[in-house]
């Protein structure tokens, strides 16, 4: 899918439609401190590992996109929601 980097879109801060730079939102580094990776510490050892022993699914056949909208009057950025896409594409 091909988007435009620049989009005429509704600003929340200026509370009016303005010009948005479109950048994609880049996935960050999965933390040690999650909850679920605690719990697998904790099941880690000798002995059946209840759920964490299965086998996982797999990835899904797309990713989900998220894009972060920066405004060119304000310089306030915000987001939408995320859409499934398998190839997204910024274009001039």
């Amino acid at each position: 899918m091909k988007m435009p980097k620049e989009m005429r879109i509704y600003c929340p801060s200026c509370r009016k439609h303005t010009g948005h730079n479109v950048e994609k939102v880049k996935r960050g580094r999965a933390s040690s401190l999650n909850w679920i990776v605690r719990q697998k510490k904790r099941r880690s050892g000798i002995g059946n590992a209840g759920k964490f022993s299965k086998v996982p699914g797999g990835d899904k056949p797309t990713k989900k996109v998220f894009l972060r909208y920066k405004c060119v009057v304000c310089k306030k950025s915000h987001q939408r929601r995320g859409f499934r896409v398998s190839k997204l594409e910024l274009v001039e």
